[in-house]
Parts: C-alpha cells; sequence; structure tokens
C-alpha cells in the first residue's frame, strides 16, 4: 500500500493532528451473547456475535501458507480458490468478478475481486472490505528487496478477520437490521516499488477497488456506508482517523471510533486525526460514491515490518484482530 495523496492536505492534517493531540492528552459454533457496555459508555447493550479471534487467527494463517499472493502467480490463484470457498460457504451469494488491468510496468495483471453477499434482500446495506494480494516486493526491507513478502498483516490480517464476520454472519442472520456485502480486493498492492526509477503513472494502486467502483457506479449498486480493513492485526496496532475517511465519511469514523472505545479499545482507536493515504477506500468514495472509511494502523510509517520480509505470522497478535473484529461487528448489528 500506498502512497500519500495530496501532501499539502498532508502537511495541513499534521499541524492540526499536533495541536490537537497537545490540547488533549479453532474455530468453533457460536452463538449470540449480549455484549455488555464498557465503564466508558452508558449505551443500551446490543445483542452480537462472540467474536473468535482464535480462528481469524487461523483465516490468516491459511492464506499466508499459500505463500505470498502476487498476482499472476500460482499462489494467487491458490488462494483466491480457497477464499471464494469460505465465502461460498458462508454467504448467501458469492460472486468473482474477474478483469485484467495494467500494471505502472504496462504488465497485465489478471484479477479477481470476491463479492459476498449477506441477506440480499435487504435494500439497506452496508459493504465491509479488505485486499487479498500481497506485495511484490520488500522495497522497504535491506535485504531481498526484489523478493515478494507473505504479507500477514497487509492483506492477510483484514481478510482473516472478515472471514470471521462472514462465519458469524452466516450463523446470525435474524440479528440483522441490514444486509452486509463483504468485498475482497485484488491488486492493492501493486503500486510503483521505492526503487522504481521510471516514468511515475497515478493510480497505480488500489487496481481491485478502482474496477469494482467503475462497475459498482455504472450498475447502480449503493450501500449506506463502507468499513475498509487494511493492515487490523499487529500487536499495539494504533488506528488513527485517516484523513480522507474524515474528509467522505467523518460522521462514520466517528460512530465507529466511539463503538472501538465504548468497547474498550481507546488504546486502539486513537481520537485524532491523521494524514491521508490512498487505499482502496479513497476510489469506493470518489468513484461509487459510497462514504468510507479506512481502519489502518499507520502508526511510524506503517510499523517497522511494513513492505519487508517480518510482516509475517509473528507479528500477528490476537488482541488487536479481537479489537478490531468487536468493533465492526457492534456496528453492523447497531444499524437499524
Amino acid at each position: 500500500m500506498m502512497k500519500i495523496k495530496n501532501l499539502n492536505v498532508f502537511a495541513l492534517v499534521i499541524i492540526l493532528a499536533i495541536n490537537f493531540s497537545s490540547c488533549t492528552k479453532k474455530q468453533s459454533s457460536q452463538t449470540k451473547s449480549v455484549s455488555k457496555p464498557s465503564k466508558e459508555s452508558h449505551s443500551v447493550p446490543v445483542n452480537v456475535p462472540v467474536f473468535n479471534s482464535d480462528s481469524a487467527y487461523q483465516f490468516i494463517q491459511d492464506q499466508v501458507d499459500f505463500g505470498p499472493r502476487v498476482p499472476n502467480t500460482r499462489a494467487h490463484t491458490d488462494c483466491g480458490e480457497y477464499l471464494y470457498s469460505k465465502l461460498k460457504q458462508y454467504a448467501d451469494s458469492v460472486t468473482k468478478q474477474e478483469f485484467e488491468m495494467d500494471d505502472f510496468r504496462g504488465e497485465t495483471l489478471y484479477l479477481t475481486n470476491y463479492i459476498a453477499s449477506f441477506a440480499p434482500e435487504k435494500s439497506e446495506r452496508i459493504l465491509l472490505s479488505a485486499h487479498w494480494d500481497t506485495r511484490e516486493w520488500a522495497d522497504k526491507d535491506s535485504v531481498d528487496i526484489k523478493k515478494p513478502i507473505l504479507g500477514a498483516n497487509d492483506g492477510g490480517s483484514g481478510v482473516g478477520v472478515l472471514l470471521e464476520i462472514a462465519r458469524l454472519l452466516q450463523q446470525n442472520k435474524a440479528g440483522l437490521n441490514v444486509g452486509i456485502d463483504i468485498i475482497l480486493f485484488d491488486g492493492e498492492d501493486v503500486g510503483e516499488p521505492q526503487f522504481y526509477k521510471g516514468p511515475h503513472k497515478e493510480d497505480t494502486w488500489c487496481l481491485g477497488s478502482q474496477y469494482w467502483s467503475k462497475n459498482a457506479r455504472n450498475e447502480g449498486y449503493t450501500a449506506r456506508y463502507g468499513i475498509l480493513l487494511d493492515m487490523v492485526g499487529a500487536k499495539d496496532a494504533k488506528f488513527f482517523k485517516e484523513g480522507f475517511s474524515e474528509r467522505y465519511a467523518g460522521k462514520i469514523l466517528s460512530k465507529v471510533w466511539k463503538t472501538g472505545q465504548k468497547l474498550g479499545y481507546s488504546d486502539k482507536f486513537i481520537d485524532q486525526i491523521a494524514y491521508p493515504i490512498t487505499d482502496d477506500h479513497y476510489y469506493i468514495n470518489t468513484l461509487a460514491h459510497i462514504r468510507t472509511i479506512d481502519i489502518i494502523d499507520y502508526d511510524n510509517d506503517f510499523g517497522e515490518y511494513h513492505h519487508t520480509h517480518d510482516d509475517n505470522m509473528s507479528i500477528i497478535d490476537k488482541s488487536t484482530l479481537n479489537a478490531v473484529g468487536r468493533t465492526v461487528l457492534q456496528t453492523i448489528y447497531e444499524e437499524k
């Protein structure tokens, strides 16, 4: 992933963030349970499924076991079939959106978005998404920079959380007042590497969300809002309020952060605006015109493991998966 979009905005947001901060310092069958409010909240409890972080962790491990999921490789194809079979097991309907797009080198990539729908009869819908491909290069590493990474966190973690949510949605449909669509985007992490010296091209990242967003708009799909999960599994992760999320979907961003804090995760969901980044949500907002936020750990330049060979299962933390999974479930089950 991704790059900073609009450095002028970045500078302004950083100044605002600094000023603000200075002023305010496995798998098992589950049944519904009552999610009790934390000490930070006086809201009425809502019945939600119990998020299983062990199950989410295993879904990440399953992806990593295929190796790097780089487009146009056997591991990518095999993992895609695994994801499709899992979604088919849980969802009411699943669609493969197969397409071709050229990357920044002009090389044709054969890509697939996986779209799973729950309660498709409901007109009011919530969109949940993550990307499932991994980086072809370890371009922020000091060794083997031209070899692909495993992407346990960058790619694997968001998908793992969403597969666990899909499993729970299949078992707990009665409590949902809205329909849910889960999209696993391909081609997110295929943008220009840091060592690339050729001519710069815009929009070389997030190819899957660009393609889907254009088609969703043309086909008339809409959703009340969307939540993107990216790099949501590392130990000590901190989720700041990403700049484009604030710009396009500020009310949704505030609602989700308050939900996370209500559940006792104020150490994860940080109430500070941070700089905007190009991620899949940017195109969902600007092309599909669906208000979408990004839950993403990008403290300290996305972490020391970002786009390195250290992005493996050793950095995945079940407590972080639990914080994100519970927050998303609480949010969608509270929808009226």
